[in-house]
């Protein structure tokens, strides 16, 4: 597996060599590799070549290598960075997770100008609104997009909710059967995933970063937009003409699953509707946001 740290290197102004990440699901066969032959010395005449087998199990990406991408990216430009990553191939094998949701026509648009054929997974719970479903259909084939629906295990969906309605008791297990296991294993031959995130929408998304870990997988993060304002998405979608989500205009600005998204009153955060009246701000998939900050410490060491 090519050694991501290595392809930093300070020229023109810090530029990435175009190294090339492995897919995951080739990781552990092309990595094991053979060592050269023992030499021969004395006392070894005749004795057989040796090799050695080992398997590289190193995380695809680090902590280090976030801190090393969000300073080489740090203010540009959201379509450059995009286009940038891709084109030195600097993430390797990956998808974006969108929702269909409110704002998702505008990351939709900007990364497949770049990436065209790149797999779009959506988390088919069973518990979206209509609107949603037909807004999904819409988009996919405006933009032509690669969709692919992930859907829960039918066999653990009749044992842990056989009527449906996990969701008015227990919302964690519900995300938990619909959403964070159907996607972990959707997302085991990637090495990235793109989400929408934006840092404006919650007060537990500000801060959010442009690249992170996925939690303890190896996997890398890319959230193009965290940086971006109401103003910005409003000004693209106009700028490229693309259809809103129709329940955004009766009071949504944040859509998940029907049973567990209401309406945001004025002056609340976007997010606000989502999961109302219980200690939960996110379905699984995501963390609270813990900011970098500008501590001197992530800084990168070329």
């Amino acid at each position: 597996m090519a050694d991501f740290r290595k392809s930093v290197r300070a020229e023109e102004g810090l530029s990435w060599s175009k190294a090339r990440l492995e897919a995951p699901r080739e990781a552990l066969r092309d990595a094991v590799s053979t060592s050269s032959t023992a030499p021969q010395g004395e006392g070894q005449e005749g004795r057989a070549d040796r090799t050695r087998d080992r398997i590289d199990v190193a995380p695809r990406f680090t902590q280090a290598d976030v801190i090393r991408l969000n300073n080489l990216f740090r203010g540009q430009d959201a379509a450059e960075a995009v286009a940038s990553v891709f084109g030195a191939g600097l993430i390797g094998e990956t998808a974006i997770v969108s929702s269909f949701g409110a704002e998702s026509a505008v990351l939709l648009h900007l990364v497949t100008q770049v990436a065209p054929d790149i797999p779009v997974l959506f988390l088919e719970t069973g518990k979206h609104f209509p609107e949603t479903l037909a807004y999904r259909d819409e988009l996919t084939q405006r933009l032509g997009l690669n969709l692919v629906n992930v859907t829960p295990d039918p066999e653990e969906l009749a044992k842990k909710d056989e009527t449906g309605l996990r969701w008015s008791y227990d919302p964690d297990g519900c995300c938990e059967i619909r959403k964070v296991k159907p996607l972990e294993k959707a997302l085991t031959d990637f090495d990235t995933s793109i989400t929408g995130r934006k840092g404006f929408q919650s007060s537990t998304r500000q801060g959010l970063p442009r690249f992170e870990l996925d939690g303890n997988t190896g996997r890398l993060k890319f959230n193009p937009l965290a940086n971006w304002t109401r103003d910005m998405l409003d000004a693209y979608f106009e700028a490229h003409d693309l259809p809103r989500h129709p329940l955004e205009a009766e009071g949504y600005p944040s859509i998940g699953c029907s049973p567990c998204t209401s309406k945001v009153k004025p002056g609340e955060d976007p997010r606000a509707g989502r999961w109302r009246g219980w200690d939960k701000t996110e379905c699984g998939i995501h963390e609270v946001v813990t900011p970098l900050g500008d501590d001197p410490a992530n800084d990168p060491a070329f």
